[in-house]
């Protein structure tokens, strides 16, 4: 949908959301081939078994996917980039499909293969990617319905510990993986797989989904690894929600629970769709973070983008999360303070009538007015 705006239009667009004067982006995900938000499905490695992978080619990322991630990184070149798959090729599947089913435990390697050649070309058409996970939502096959995957824990903890993990490493890849990038309720899941000595000699990292359970349960995996590192890959609204355009306060909340959670980024799903929630292959409804209408090209930002706004210009990557108390029962707050000693503070006020809240930081205090639906970001040194 970017690719398709006018260039003009795109580069403002993309100077919106990555530009560290304006929104400052500094985090995005990408598909490792097809998700269900593609125009097609597709891996890079498609037909009969090829576990030499000597058919592998990223050329359909070629015309509009690389582009626009490098013009978005010529605009924050700090922008760190996280990859999932949503399926391995069809041939490496029991079904013979990327739609659902388990992947076959004796194309480890060969997966594990795959993802390295993905990064590898990546790097040589300019884009380097920072981290992966092992598998998009692992604990699912979507009933076969869109590009998926089921990825038992037994087999995440041989294909990290026995596969990728060594296969980055033998090429001298650092990049980062992050395991699950599934729902809160995997949170035992997540316990077990980080107590295994061949996984947590290659990653210390989880990647949350805030589809089923609760952004507290986070807790539970950092009281028994500590030095685990806890991030939140997806999350968006649907299309057809009548406050598409004004659900700032609800994402907002959302927000500051992961964040008050351990929880170390926030990235949306999908960046762009059309009005109508396309493209799409699968059965879910989603919208993007803007949407990009279709015929007339024109621009309309989301509540989730005006959520978004507070936190991504308030907080700054490596910022830390501190105390922050209150009691009022409408209100959420999250506070840090930023590597340069700049304190932020988003307070959401989710109800339906105006409060006016006191903020004290040792002797200073101030009374802030917080109207209904609201969100609101002091900043101070």
């Amino acid at each position: 949908m970017i690719n398709q705006m006018p260039s003009v239009a795109r580069d403002e667009l993309l100077h919106e959301l990555f530009d560290p004067k304006q929104m400052g982006f500094s985090m995005c995900r990408l598909a490792i081939g097809s998700s269900d938000y593609a125009k097609t499905m597709y891996s890079f490695d498609e037909g009969e078994p090829d576990p030499r992978l000597e058919r592998f080619s990223i050329d359909h990322d070629r015309a509009y996917i690389l582009p626009v991630v490098r013009r978005a990184r010529q605009i924050n070149p700090e922008l760190f980039l996280f990859a999932s798959p949503w399926s391995p090729p069809g041939w490496m599947k029991d079904n013979n499909s990327m739609l659902g089913g388990t992947i076959r435990a004796r194309y480890l390697r060969a997966y594990a293969k795959y993802i390295v050649k993905f990064l590898q070309s990546y790097q040589a058409a300019g884009v380097e990617i920072e981290a992966v996970s092992s598998q998009n939502e692992v604990d699912t096959d979507q009933d076969s319905k869109m590009p998926a995957c089921l990825f038992p824990q037994e087999i995440e903890v041989r294909y990290v510990g026995e596969n990728l993990g060594p296969a980055l490493e033998s090429v001298g890849l650092k990049t980062k993986i992050w395991l699950l990038d599934h729902n809160y309720n995997l949170w035992g899941r997540a316990i077990a797989e980080l107590d295994d000595p061949e996984v947590n000699k290659y990653t210390k990292a989880i990647a949350w989904h805030g589809y089923l359970g609760r952004p507290e349960w986070v807790e539970k995996v950092l009281a028994a690894h500590p030095d685990a590192e806890m991030y939140w890959t997806e999350g968006g609204q649907h299309f057809g929600d009548e406050d598409y355009a004004n659900c700032w306060s609800k994402w907002s909340s959302k927000f500051t629970g992961i964040l008050r959670n351990g929880m170390r980024c926030i990235i949306a799903w999908n960046m762009a769709l059309d009005e109508t929630g396309k493209p799409n292959i699968g059965p879910y409804e989603c919208a993007g973070l803007v949407t990009i209408n279709s015929q007339t090209k024109e621009v309309t930002r989301s509540g989730q983008f005006w959520a978004f706004q507070h936190y991504s210009r308030a907080m700054h990557r490596n910022a830390v999360v501190i105390a922050s108390e209150g009691d009022v029962a409408s209100v959420q707050h999250v506070a840090v303070v930023n590597p340069d000693g700049c304190y932020a503070v988003v307070l959401t006020n989710s109800g339906k009538a105006p409060t006016t809240v006191q903020l004290r930081d040792g002797f200073s205090v101030v009374k802030v007015a917080l109207p209904p639906d609201s969100v609101t970001t002091l900043a101070w040194k």
